[in-house]
């Protein structure tokens, strides 16, 4: 039997990582993990099978180690041991028949259904190939609908009641840890409740799927469940990006969904026209239905959402605890339940109440010291003497080369050195939308992997910013 202070250790660690690693590597090696005791600072994990726990031991002992340690304030080591494949549950949601989840819960809320009982959504994600989990808490009733995400939620609704009729294809776009993976998966949830033939994937699922399918000379076996479903549901699709022959797949997959009255439903963090690498026919086909964002919330947005994953755990948070949460996080939902996870955490290993106090504590113990977020006009000043260019030019209307790559790299330094959120830094750059801001400092983050001399050219204007 799993100690329950290691298991809720461990349930805040899966929290932390699940914002480093990649969905499908969460997924894949640490979905079905549990914790299970903390002896002579060696913490244990329970693991499904030999081959994950090789993996976990060999890939992730480290970033596992640091995270579990911060959350202990200690150094830790890490131990994995098989507990069987039953151990947490196959991930797959259980329907009563009458909208209701039955079961038990796993590490990400998941729970285990016999194919015997499953709707047609289930079966399919329960198929060899195509096993995908979904967390029976991302429904509509658990979404918090404010005016940053109304169109997105009303429009998946309707896309999950009365599929191929509104808007299709549905195409919702945000920067990560906004929900669009729950509004997704509650689409999916809600078909299997209609007995609606329903398919949730990610992208990379899907092209790893495609591949298999091709090595395994089972083409037919995968067109046949892909263009079988009433209604398809695509996560990340910016994932599919590059891979040419996946993208060819996905635009006949696509065209045979669409012309048959399927809906399809897709979810990335660019619109369609932002995503570099997306041929143009499949860019110009996700914009035929409705294009809809979902932006950071406002405050009084964050402070409800907050409440209700507090109400969801039975924890009480006074009102000081939530602003000072709130305060702390201002565009990622994702990162603001972390938090909550953390200060829940050390409350209880600490056997604390939860108030001020002990959530800055908590907060600053797992979190480690970082410099004071940079000046914004510093930065914009800096910038503007590094490349020449006047602060009304980087802020105005001009393409010029010179100017556009100025404007980018202000972008990512106010958004990655001054904290600011994406609308603050649109709002700074001449009333820019936050798609705008999104795709330039996505250009500067992964050009700067490629090429040293822009990582220099950064230091440089970083260097200049706190001189100012």
């Amino acid at each position: 039997m799993a100690d329950p202070t290691a298991k809720q250790v461990w349930d805040t660690a899966l929290g932390q990582l699940q914002i480093h690693v990649t969905r499908p590597n969460y997924d894949t090696w640490l979905r079905e993990t549990r914790g299970l005791r903390y002896e002579d600072g060696t913490f244990t994990i329970g693991v499904p099978t030999e081959f994950v726990k090789e993996w976990l031991g060999t890939r992730m002992r480290g970033i596992v180690s640091q995270t579990v340690g911060g959350i202990l304030g200690k150094p830790t080591d890490i131990s994995f041991e098989i507990i069987g494949s039953n151990g947490r549950g196959n991930g797959v949601v259980q329907s009563n028949g009458n909208g209701h989840t039955n079961g038990r819960s796993a590490a990400a809320g998941a729970v285990e259904m016999p194919l015997a009982d499953a709707s047609p959504v289930h079966s399919l994600i329960s198929s060899p190939l195509l096993k995908q989990r979904l967390n029976p808490r991302y429904t509509f009733r658990t979404f918090v609908v404010a005016d940053s995400n109304r169109i997105a939620a009303a429009a998946a609704l309707a896309a999950a009641e009365r599929p191929g009729e509104d808007y299709n294809p549905l195409f919702i776009y945000s920067s990560p840890g906004l929900g669009k993976t729950h509004l997704l998966q509650a689409v999916a949830l809600r078909a299997g409740q209609l007995s609606i033939n329903a398919l949730y994937v990610t992208s990379e699922q899907f092209v790893n799927d495609f591949v298999t399918s091709i090595a395994q000379g089972r083409g037919d076996e995968f067109r046949r469940r892909y263009r079988s479903v009433q209604l398809l549901l695509v996560d990340d699709i910016q994932f599919l990006a590059s891979k040419g022959r996946s993208q060819e797949e996905f635009f006949y997959t696509f065209n045979d969904l669409h012309s048959n009255g399927c809906q399809i439903v897709l979810a990335g963090d660019n619109p369609p026209g932002s995503i570099a690498g997306l041929e143009n026919r499949l860019s110009s086909r996700f914009q035929w239905g409705l294009v809809a964002d979902i932006q950071p919330p406002d405050e009084e947005t964050r402070l409800a959402i907050l409440q209700a994953k507090a109400r969801e755990t039975r924890i009480e948070l006074t009102p000081d605890v939530e602003a000072y949460l709130v305060d702390r996080v201002r565009d990622n939902i994702r990162a603001l339940e972390g938090c909550l996870n953390r200060v829940v955490a050390y409350a209880r290993l600490t056997r604390s109440a939860i108030n001020l106090e002990v959530a800055q504590k908590a907060l600053a113990a797992l979190t480690p010291a970082v410099a004071a977020p940079a000046d914004p006009q510093a930065i914009l000043e800096s910038v503007s003497q590094y490349y020449g260019v006047p602060i009304q030019a980087i802020t105005g209307k001009s393409r010029a080369k010179q100017i556009a790559e100025a404007r980018h790299i202000a972008m990512y330094l106010l958004r990655e050195d001054a904290e600011l959120a994406l609308k603050q830094v649109g709002l700074l750059l001449g009333h820019r939308d936050h798609s705008t801001v999104i795709h330039g400092v996505q250009k500067i983050a992964h050009a700067q992997i490629a090429d040293p001399r822009l990582s220099a050219q950064l230091n440089e204007i970083r260097g200049s910013v706190s001189h100012h």
